[in-house]
């Protein structure tokens, strides 16, 4: 490592050079990476759901669709609108009224009854348009876009298609202001903690280059979600900067014994890449744990900061040196006197009351996990509740509420081969299931009132193919709710008694099958993570019992984050805890790490147990309290800021977490490793010597 980091510093300006020249690309790389805004597209492919909806697309050419509501438009309006929108592309075909009775010859009130119910409320009229391409492509939300343009805004367009749509231009106005939020409270936090001024601005602009490395390479994905655009920046930002803290301390520390810069910045690299090199494998482990998810937007969010992080280690030890080197003159004008004061007494104060900490702790334990498992049971999965109740798709929703009681809308596809009878059968039973608005098959246009021979050919197309037949079911329940978990299990009982190979699909099918898998997924990335941390706290620290009062005591600041918004009454959106608590466990472990390491030199060099935490803890709490100021600061402004719940509620939790786990590391650790010391010496390579420390003492 002494080669590498003297050729880091000789050839500083060739590192600028070339970091800046890719820049280029990966700006490039940014703007050809898609951002995908559907979140049921990350399900398992081998779903039912999933299977489904690639057979509808396959069999009908149809993928997303839009129920759409007109109110107080004549029926010859609706007509006129209908067929623009039948015009317009990727727009497979909009079914209503006129799609029966093109010329409108047929009263309205000829349609069997409970259909035309379903289809007609008061003043208002129920459409439903077929896309023929997939529910997040981006011909549907073109689609949706000129449909809005062409109905004059009188048409309210709900679905998943439209949510996806509003999503996507909120996402594009607020993902800059997340960044210049993320950075400009950063650099706030910097200039406050640290003893420079400008170094803040050096650490953003090496830090930035990483950022934006890392967004660029993305392209090797082809795609990555929305969350993954709108948070990996802030997310570098937040859980990397340390890094560059670490090489800054080191560098000014041994400034002060070097003859040169130059040296100075050599040996400050050595000895940051071994601190960084084991700081952020807990890190990447965190964010490696999401990628065992069955839920693919895990392995999504996973790669991305994992890959990020990684990326923050190289700029750490080449971007950023050469960055220092080429201001130092400058640096030197700019420092000032830290913020934070010496913490030698506060030190002594904490440790000496450490039994009373202790008792308060173990206090804590076991409400703040009962209060986590009820945070953890009362999430919600419904995408449309996170958004802005003045958003087109959410004024849609409610008006389809509120005007058809409809709050979901589910797809049957039955075998070609299954009789008309039965097809006719399963659909009459389909509609006497609680909370079933309407079924719309083959059948059941086929009424009493309307001959088969009535049906235009193009409306027996929308609804049979030589493989399958399509029903539509209006639900009353809304999305991700017990009522319509329950609806769908009596539903598939029926449709499997018919047909085996039946299908049912649909977001609410879709989300029933996200609720079992992300209860699953909680268990394993929660396992995962903690056996993955263990094992680098096991090797770095050499010891058997440190992994586990370290783990444990981050995992209780888990318990106590995730517990505060049961208490608070706020329901999180399903992605928010597993998200949570996998970041918070691998990136603030890293000052428990910090602390402990230290009081492990201070007692093989000799220490009591008492002088040792002591030593570790004053020295420890600038670079924690620094630390967990810089993670807190980078995300609470997008927390505060951002309209979409599921990333405001993110950032929230991290920003929290930060601070619960400084706290808890500052005040708890010191007392564990006081109560625990016999046993850390006794199970720790190379310690047992320190009780010999103690028994020289005591003679």
């Amino acid at each position: 490592m002494k080669k590498v980091s003297e050729l880091i510093v000789k050839h500083r300006f060739l590192i600028l050079i070339v970091s800046l020249l890719l820049m280029i690309p990966a700006f490039f790389g940014i703007l050809a990476t898609r951002v995908n805004y559907d979140m049921l597209t990350y399900l398992p492919k081998e779903m039912d759901t999933m299977v489904g909806q690639e057979e509808l697309l396959k069999e009908f050419g149809k993928g997303g669709f839009s129920m759409i509501v007109f109110s107080g438009m004549p029926e010859k309006d609706v007509a006129e609108v209908r067929d623009k929108i039948a015009e317009i592309p990727h727009v497979e075909n909009a079914l209503w009224y006129s799609s029966v009775s093109p010329d409108l010859a047929i009263p309205m009130e000829f349609l069997p009854t409970r259909l035309y119910e379903a289809f007609n409320s008061k003043d208002a009229t129920l459409m439903v348009v077929f896309y023929d391409t997939s529910t997040s492509a981006d011909e549907t939300l073109a689609a949706v876009n000129e449909i809005k343009s062409v109905s004059d805004g009188k048409a309210f367009v709900s679905g998943m298609s439209a949510l996806v749509t509003d999503l996507k231009d909120l996402v594009e106005r607020e993902e800059m202001i997340y960044v210049g939020l993320a950075a400009g409270l950063a650099l706030i936090a910097m200039m406050l903690f640290l003893d420079n001024f400008l170094i803040p601005f050096i650490f953003l602009g090496s830090v930035g280059m990483m950022i934006l490395l890392n967004l660029g390479s993305n392209i090797v994905f082809g795609e990555v979600s929305f969350i993954t655009m709108a948070l990996a920046a802030v997310l570098q930002l937040a859980v990397t900067m340390d890094y560059s803290i670490f090489l800054w301390h080191s560098y000014s520390e041994i400034k002060k014994r070097k003859d040169s810069k130059e040296a100075a910045m050599a040996s400050a690299i050595r000895k940051t890449f071994v601190s960084v090199a084991g700081s952020s494998v807990t890190t990447v482990a965190g964010f490696v744990a999401l990628c065992f998810m069955s839920y693919k937007l895990g392995i999504d969010l996973g790669l991305v900061m994992a890959k990020g992080v990684v990326l923050g280690v190289i700029g750490c030890v080449t971007v950023l040196p050469a960055m220092i080197l080429l201001f130092d003159k400058a640096l030197e004008k700019m420092h000032h006197r830290a913020i934070l004061p010496d913490m030698g007494k506060v030190a002594k104060g904490i440790v000496k009351i450490f039994p009373v900490i202790l008792i308060v702790f173990a206090g804590l334990i076991a409400p703040s996990y009962i209060n986590y498992k009820a945070t953890n049971d009362e999430v919600y999965y419904d995408m449309g509740s996170s958004l802005p109740e003045n958003m087109d798709v959410v004024v849609a929703n409610k008006k389809l509420e509120s005007e058809f009681h409809m709050g979901a809308t589910h797809m049957v596809l039955l075998p070609a081969g299954v009789s008309e009878d039965k097809a006719r059968e399963m659909l009459s039973e389909m509609e006497k299931v609680k909370g079933v608005k309407f079924v719309l098959g083959i059948e059941t246009l086929v009424g009493e009132r309307v001959p088969i021979e009535f049906l235009p050919s193009s409306v027996v197309k929308i609804l049979k193919s030589n493989k399958w037949e399509l029903a539509m079911i209006g639900s009353e329940y809304k999305i991700g709710t017990d009522e319509v978990n329950e609806q769908i299990d009596s539903l598939n009982k029926i449709m499997k008694d018919v047909s085996s190979e039946a299908l049912l699909i649909g977001e609410a099918p879709a989300m029933k099958d996200m609720i079992q898998m992300m209860d699953n997924d909680f268990k394993v990335v929660n396992l995962v993570s903690i056996v993955l941390v263990f094992i680098i706290i096991a090797l770095v620290e050499k010891s058997a019992i440190l992994p586990v009062l370290l783990i444990s005591l981050i995992e209780v600041a888990i318990f106590i984050n995730l517990g505060i918004s049961h208490l608070t009454g706020d329901s999180l959106v399903f992605i928010a805890p597993i998200c949570l608590s996998t970041i918070q466990l691998g990136a603030t472990v890293d000052y428990a790490i910090l602390m402990t390491t230290r009081y492990k030199v201070e007692r093989i060099g000799g220490n009591d147990k008492h002088k040792a935490v002591v030593t570790a803890l004053s020295t420890s709490i600038p670079s924690i309290v620094v630390s967990g100021m810089g993670l807190f600061a980078a995300t609470i402004g997008v927390a505060i800021y951002s309209d979409i719940e599921m990333i405001s509620q993110i950032c929230l939790l991290l920003a929290r977490g930060a601070v619960i786990s400084m706290v808890m590391v500052i005040l708890v650790l010191p007392a564990m490793l006081m109560l625990f010391d016999k046993a850390i010496c006794l199970t720790t390579v190379g310690m047992r010597k320190c009780l010999d420390y103690k028994v020289k003492e005591k003679k």
